[in-house]
């Protein structure tokens, strides 16, 4: 077996190029495949809880405001004062709503396209610290074909956009051992987070600074990087300082410690989980990377003399230490370490292509997609029409893996490296599938449909109005489509609320209906098993069923 061309050893600060006309290649190719990917069919679903639903309400109250107002300085969600988060996103997400109208595909279109633009930062920064070129691309391939960074970064969210800002920061990081002007991009990158997502940015920026305390602890004593970083934290400050002026110790315990900083010891709305919860999301969502995953760690542990297996262990270890130890856990938080993973999996392919053929091959790969294969064909059986399960679109997606990983298979025994592009190529095609069925949000699935419920609660109520229902708790996605405040109430309380208001509006669903043996009803509708109700000399029924 001889080895690979390349020389990990070989210090990329001894050796640097302007980026040639393949790199420039590269790059647009890479960029057009993301777009592709992470826009596709963007508004095929509605939006999901919570955090879409919450996000796009933010950004239609700022659409809304006046040119003059404020409205993007101090946002409003629901009439009330926005604390959780800064407004970057919320604004980019207006000004969407400015050119194409409130839907889902401007909501999630900036999100989208920042996302996208992270598959080449990726390829940028792999051209910073690897001499050749095959390391690079096997990385920034890898992570254009990760399922949690696709589909998160195509929702209406703020982390896509916080990996890619993350990411412009470590370029400057890396370009910044050799041009001190690149200090400057360093504090745009973590001023950027910060904008998007609070204080993660101290975190974030502390995973850059201990990659140079590491490699290059010179340049923690200049004046350029720390002029950067105040740049970069000025807009920052200031916009803490306004909420704080006008918000007082109400924006000190909500926006702060209640949304940010209480989250590190205590578990924030009950999203508790033990420390392991972050391994176990990348164990079931890193595939098929992951057999590729722990030999390229511990080719980064041989060389972690040289500055890109510093990158790798530094960002992936203290990044992953970090989340693990926060006491509320949530299975986004975790999307900044996949370009880590992407790094390490990547120099991995690079060795791989550059093997002997004729059976050259780890067996435990050889024995990892004969499993894949395996496994997603007899998924494919599960959902085919002559199943109980049946559906299509899963059917076709899973035989679309299937094809690949047997594919793989066939010419890993053959000692064909082209099984590496195969397996790129069959992800990258199902990936694309799976963004246009109606299973990417798979998470609308666990509960009743917003859209229908929505359009019977705008067109029966007047604007402005609160909906008090029976379901067990409330979802911002209803609020956003139905443009109401639809509030969940426990029933002693529904009736309490019946009883004392003059025009109240219940959203009930069938058993509380039967229950709470309401009086002087008048229906305005049913679907999807909620009735909207409001008080009436007479009962009136209108079907609305959907």
């Amino acid at each position: 077996m001889r080895q690979q061309r390349f020389n990990w050893g070989y210090s990329e600060k001894k050796y640097y190029r302007r980026a040639s006309s393949v790199d420039k290649l590269w790059l647009g190719g890479l960029l057009l495949a993301a777009l592709l990917l992470y826009t596709i069919d963007l508004d095929g679903l509605p939006l999901r809880d919570w955090d879409e639903g919450t996000v796009a309400q933010v950004a239609r109250d700022i659409w809304r405001a006046p040119v003059d107002s404020w409205r993007w300085l101090y946002p409003t969600l629901g009439g009330e004062a926005y604390l959780n988060k800064p407004p970057l996103m919320h604004i980019l997400i207006a000004g969407a709503y400015a050119l194409g109208g409130v839907n889902e595909w401007t909501s999630r279109l900036p999100g989208a396209i920042l996302s996208a633009i992270s598959v080449p930062l990726l390829y940028s920064i792999s051209r910073e610290i690897f001499v050749v070129r095959s390391p690079a691309i096997f990385s920034a391939l890898v992570y254009l074909t990760m399922l949690p960074m696709v589909r998160h970064g195509r929702l209406a969210m703020l982390d896509g956009a916080v990996v890619c800002f993350f990411l412009l920061m470590m370029l400057c990081v890396l370009r910044s051992r050799r041009n001190l002007r690149y200090c400057l991009g360093i504090g745009i990158g973590f001023g950027l987070i910060c904008l998007t997502k609070g204080i993660i940015g101290l975190l974030l920026a502390a995973v850059a600074l201990l990659f140079l305390l590491w490699d290059t602890p010179r340049l923690l004593g200049s004046v350029y990087l720390w002029v950067g970083f105040g740049i970069g934290a000025a807009p920052v400050a200031w916009w803490y300082v306004t909420q704080w002026w006008q918000y007082g110790n109400t924006f000190t315990t909500t926006g702060i410690m209640t949304q940010s900083v209480s989250r590190i010891w205590a578990s924030v709305e009950n999203h508790a989980g033990p420390p392991w919860y972050y391994l176990l999301e990348i164990l079931k969502y890193a595939l098929p990377w992951l057999i590729f995953l722990p030999p390229g760690l511990a080719t980064a542990w041989e060389n972690r003399n040289w500055s890109w297996a510093k990158l790798i262990l530094v960002w992936s270890g203290a990044y992953f230490l970090a989340i693990s130890l926060m006491q509320t856990k949530l299975p986004w938080y975790v999307l900044p370490i996949y370009p880590a993973i992407a790094l390490a999996v990547g120099v991995q392919l690079a060795k791989l292509w550059d093997l002997s053929p004729k059976g050259a091959y780890p067996r435990g790969v050889i024995v990892w997609l004969r499993l894949l294969a395996v496994a997603t064909t007899i998924g494919s059986f599960y959902f085919s029409p002559w199943s109980p399960a049946q559906d299509w679109e899963l059917q076709f997606i899973l035989a679309a893996v299937a094809g690949t990983m047997i594919l793989a298979t066939i010419l890993a025994l053959q000692g064909d490296r082209q099984f590496l592009v195969i397996l790129i190529w069959g992800m990258y095609v199902s990936l694309l599938l799976f963004m246009s069925s109606s299973h990417w949000v798979w998470e609308l699935a666990e509960a009743y449909p917003v859209k229908p419920v929505a359009a019977m609660i705008q067109s029966a109520t007047p604007p402005g109005t609160k909906i008090y229902t029976s379901f067990a708790y409330g979802r911002p996605s209803l609020n956003f489509y139905s443009d109401r405040q639809v509030i969940p109430t426990p029933p002693n309380q529904l009736q309490q609320i019946w009883q004392q208001n003059s025009q109240p509006y219940l959203l009930i669903d069938s058993p509380s209906l039967t229950s709470l043996n309401l009086t002087s009803v008048q229906r305005l509708g049913t679907t999807q098993g909620l009735t909207l109700l409001k008080k009436g000399l007479r009962e009136k029924y209108k079907n609305s069923e959907s």
